[in-house]
């Protein structure tokens, strides 16, 4: 007796003991659930570092110059940076550093900080602070949103305490990243400066400068003391407030004093006039918070949730904040959802059993192990640090179904046995031993099919890690299951009353069985006579496979259905901050209008420019709404009003993407140059041709754009002859236009800024500059016009960089209906036509460049899952002949999954990939079934291959009968999911479904025919 009948048998004979420690396993499934942290999907985390720089004034050529390219020389040097970009505009940089899969990101930040100390010394010394830098996830997407509004105090006053207390509390909690806040900015004391009052006083803007800044002091002033006493020194040396401002002496003129009121218009004001925010249609201050790499949504969102009495009571009265946007609700509903399909997969699995078996004795075997093997699962992928999400929840409804077929595998021979009339223990020993050996065959050659998908691309492992795992574990307690309890269990529950006597119902359904499979035997071996027909029907199918791949549309992953949109509102370049808000209210009155949207939160201007604006959209729950997400973007931009001037671009958050998107749209097209001149040559060009495609929607070009500008010519000759250098003149020019921070007002919790500029009242035309002075040689003031002319131009509102060369993003969307396969396949005939000079280099990037590498790779993941299936089959049945009979079953099964996705409009995605690995399992567990059983009567019983194969296939066909409906009906809810989260499932649903439809007929013809086939070439050779 071999050590796995020992095995077998002791488990059978130590009921209690067997009984005991499948209880011990579903304790220890229940005590893994409920430590299970729950999330959307397994966290795919691009460690990336974000670097932020400020220079306010500053023009983005400058930026672009004097602060991007410094820290990117620096920063290009850190190990394992996979990606470096960066955008400057005006008196901004923001640099984004993505690093491999892997890298840890805390050490990653170490050396950030490193190479930003590095660059110190080549930045410009007129910043207002060191660059700095935080950890984010590119592609995630927020997970929670709070709106700040009041009716009494001002957007700045929010700002203050959002910013300063709210703010520092949120990034306080586990798991909170970024936190941003926008909509306004801090308050400020505000100098509007008069230039005509300046000239009649003959006071340099400098000088204004000046002053302000010496009339604060931070200094520490001592003690006073005696033998007995000590008093501490005290003075006003600082001014707080705008109306001590005003008194403020600048200049002495003729023995009266002046003062900043005489020349200037002093105000409580913001330090940037050019920022606000909304929520709906009130003004809003915005917190938009992003968890860390490693946190979990669900934990840092009920954290953040638990903290709001405490956060809403450190606000004043008067200040309402509401939670406007959390991704919570939609994921613990779309978990909800497949939860609720497993207990359906579960249910038709066993009503399949019961209708095979006939009697609920037989059908509370595999009923009882499918709890236990999943349960056992669970406990598995706890102690491994998984989630419970939409992958893992799916590989437990696929694993239902492998589970019960090893159970009915074990069940269908010992009731043979029994039926057969041995008695209920031998028959349990007898046909658990029989089967053993074919079980372990198929679940090590099903486990190494799911373990090769760890060996792949970076992405696709750890996005798959969960679900390979998941299913592993749930194959290896199955094994065990229906070698220890479910063999007791027919001992038992078997015992009684042999399968197939029963009621009239009963038999009669056995007699049908009996009819079917007399059939099926005499229609095989009337086939097997014409062995060259299955033979040339399998190699047909074999090329209708080639075919029908290279017709199938191709994705990454499918797109979710989230109930969040992002939106980003354009200008044309050059339009001013005031005449972007009733574009911006435009937009907001047709999205409020629309019956699926529940709320709108966005801010305009800031850090991204005064013509831009950034928009969140809430919609409705989807059992509300009706239509998906992306239905309601096609509406949306249907009834998008022609607003001249402007341009709205909507697109649906995702949980995971293969890199972050764009700003304006879903996918990404770069153009690569050492020079910025040829890319606003050909960027144009490119866009346009783009934008011919009707394949395309929504095409936005970023960073050709031109910005109007008022452009100065020095004479140089005048300006040394009258004793002016350039620094003199740029300082003047950002003390008039910049919104410069010349002073710092240092508070209990904050410190805040003077701002010093032109009123505006005198800055909204150039010819202003006339009426700028500058100081010549022995304090001479002279007018700006006798040393320099101007006129308009055009320059680069915003410049880009990636990976340390020029750069352009072209951002596009899908037209309804179109794949990213057909939109990528449009614009490399597009790009064929156009013929770029070689020193401008053009790819798709980000989510579409990805997409790209992967679809080369699909077909290779294919071939080498087959591949490690069959050296593991060679190496299990010591030949290299066997193997190939049973992964002949692969190429119908292949047939059926494809023309079932094409005939659904799906996709061949990473999705539906899986569902064509769980076909190469499912399959080839049945083929084994009759390979295994041939080989031993061969063996053992010395049949002929013929007769060998006759028997195997009439014994095998209920089991294979059984184990084919069970996974048909099993992975059914699947392909007809509905509800939050079904375009994940139904990708694989529709595989495995439309393989297993076709597969499992034409295999009971084919697979003996190939057995026969090559039998013969291993006589003939």
């Amino acid at each position: 007796m071999s050590p796995l009948a020992r095995a077998i048998g002791w488990f059978v004979q130590h009921p209690v003991a067997t009984l005991l420690l499948s209880v011990a396993v579903v304790l220890a499934g229940l005590l893994g659930l409920r430590l299970l942290p729950v999330a959307p999907l397994p966290q795919v985390d691009y460690p990336a570092i974000n670097v932020s720089a400020s220079l306010p004034g500053a023009s983005p050529e400058s930026m672009a110059a004097n602060v991007a390219t410094p820290l990117e020389r620096a920063l290009g040097t850190i190990p394992g940076l996979s990606r470096i970009d960066s955008a400057s505009t005006q008196g901004s940089t923001q640099i984004e550093l993505q690093f491999e899969l892997g890298r840890d990101v805390d050490s990653a930040a170490r050396d950030v900080q490193a190479a930003i100390n590095a660059a110190r010394a080549q930045l410009p010394s007129g910043m207002p602070g060191m660059p700095q830098y935080n950890k984010v996830n590119p592609s995630q997407a927020p997970i929670l949103a709070l709106a700040l509004s009041s009716d009494s105090l001002s957007p700045g006053q929010i700002f203050d305490v959002a910013s300063t207390v709210i703010a520092q509390k949120l990034a306080q909690i586990p798991g909170v990243g970024e936190v941003q806040v926008g909509g306004s900015s801090l308050p400020a004391v505000r100098v509007s400066l008069d230039p005509n009052a300046l000239n009649q006083q003959r006071i340099a803007l400098d000088d204004v400068a000046a002053a302000i800044r010496t009339a604060n002091a931070l200094k520490p002033l001592g003690n006073v003391a005696s033998q007995s006493r000590q008093w501490q020194l005290e003075a006003s040396l600082q001014l707080r407030t705008a109306a001590e401002y005003r008194d403020l002496i600048i200049a002495m003129r003729e023995g009266r004093p002046v003062h900043l009121r005489d020349v200037a218009q002093v105000s409580e004001d913001v330090e940037d006039r050019y920022a606000s925010g909304f929520h709906n249609q009130r003004p809003a201050v915005l917190l938009i918070v992003s968890r860390q790499p490693d946190a979990n949504i669900i934990e840092t969102v009920d954290a953040i949730n638990a903290q709001m009495d405490t956060l809403q009571a450190l606000l004043p009265a008067s200040i309402d904040m509401q939670v406007v946007m959390d991704r919570s609700p939609v994921i613990r509903a779309t978990l909800h959802e497949a939860e609720l399909t497993l207990l359906l997969a579960i249910a038709l699995v066993v009503l399949v059993v019961l209708a095979f078996l006939g009697h609920w004795r037989a059908a509370l075997v595999p009923t009882l192990a499918i709890p236990v093997s999943l349960l056992g699962a669970l406990a598995v992928i706890a102690l491994l640090g998984f989630s419970l999400n939409t992958l893992s929840l799916m590989a437990l409804i696929v694993a239902a179904v492998l589970v019960v077929d090893d159970a009915i595998v074990v069940l269908e021979n010992i009731a043979r046995h029994r039926e057969g009339g041995a008695s209920p223990m031998d028959a349990a020993l007898r046909g658990a031993g029989e089967v053993g050996a074919t079980l372990l065959s198929m679940n090590i050659a099903l486990a190494v099919v799911f373990v090769s998908i760890l060996f792949l691309d970076d992405f696709v492992e750890k996005l798959f890690r969960e679900f390979s795992l998941t299913l592993v574990a749930a194959m290896g307690v199955s094994l065990l299951v229906s070698l220890s309890l479910t063999p007791m269990l027919c001992a038992r529950l078997l015992g009684r009353e042999r399968p197939g006597a029963g009621n009239v119902l009963q038999r009669g359904g056995t007699a049908l069985f009996e009819r079917l499979r007399g059939g099926y035997v005499a229609s095989l071996q009337t086939m097997l006579r014409w062995l060259a027909v299955p033979v040339l029907l399998f190699g047909a199918v074999i090329g209708l496979n080639v075919w029908l791949f290279q017709q199938v549309p191709k994705g990454i992953v499918p797109k979710q259905d989230t109930a969040q949109l992002r939106g980003f509102a354009r200008g044309d370049d050059g339009l001013s901050f005031q005449v972007m808000q009733p574009k911006i209210d435009a937009y907001r009155k047709l999205l409020l209008a629309d019956p699926a949207i529940s709320d709108i939160i966005g801010y305009i201007g800031g850090r991204s420019g005064v013509n831009n604006a950034f928009i969140m959209i809430k919609m409705k729950p989807l059992a509300e709404r009706k239509v998906s997400s992306q239905q309601v973007i096609d509406r949306l931009r249907s009834n998008m009003p022609k607003i001249p001037g402007g341009g709205m671009f909507l697109w649906v958050d995702q949980d995971i993407k293969l890199e972050g998107s764009g700003d304006s749209g879903q996918y990404e097209f770069q153009l690569l140059s050492g020079e910025l001149e040829p890319l606003r040559q050909w960027a144009p060009k490119v866009a346009d041709a783009l934008r011919a495609l009707p394949e395309l929607v929504d095409v936005e070009s970023k960073g050709d754009e031109g910005m109007r500008q008022v452009v100065l010519d020095i004479d140089r000759d005048a300006a040394a002859r009258l004793g002016v250098d350039m620094r003199m003149i740029a300082s003047v020019l950002n003390n008039a236009f910049s919104q410069r921070q010349v002073a710092t007002l240092y508070d209990t919790l904050n410190q805040y800024r003077v701002v010093m500029e032109l009123d505006p009242r005198y800055t909204q035309d150039p010819s202003t500059l006339d009426q700028i002075h500058v100081i010549g040689k022995d304090g001479q003031r002279l007018p700006l016009s006798s040393i320099a002319s101007w006129s308009y131009g055009m320059a680069p509102d915003r410049i880009y960089h990636s990976q340390q060369f020029a750069s352009v993003w072209i951002e596009f969307a899908l037209a309804p209906g179109v794949t990213l396969d057909q939109a990528v396949k449009a614009v490399d005939r597009a790009m064929a036509g156009i013929m770029l000079p070689t020193h401008v280099q053009a790819r798709l990037s980000g989510e579409a460049g990805g997409f790209e590498t992967l679809r080369e790779r699909q077909l290779w993941l294919i071939v080498g899952a087959m591949l490690a299936v069959y050296l593991v089959l060679g190496v299990l049945y010591e030949s290299f002949v066997q193997p190939l009979a049973i992964l002949s079953t692969l190429p119908s099964a292949g047939v059926g999954a494809l023309l079932a996705l094409m005939a659904f409009g799906n996709e061949l995605n990473l999705i539906s990939l899986l569902g064509l690995f769980l076909l190469i399992g499912v399959v080839m567990k049945n083929t084994i079934l009759m390979i295994d059983f041939a080989l031993s009567a061969e063996r053992e019983r010395g049949l002929s291959p013929y007769d060998a194969i006759c028997e195997a296939a009439r014994l095998r066909f209920r089991p294979i009968l059984m184990t084919s409906v069970a996974a048909l009906l099993g992975t059914l809810p699947l392909m007809l999911a509905t509800g939050e989260g079904w375009e994940m499932r139904q990708p694989l649903g529709i595989a495995v479904v439309g393989g297993l439809l076709v597969s499992q007929w034409l295999t009971l013809y084919t697979t003996p025919a190939i057995y026969l086939a090559l039998a013969k070439l291993r006589r003939a050779a």
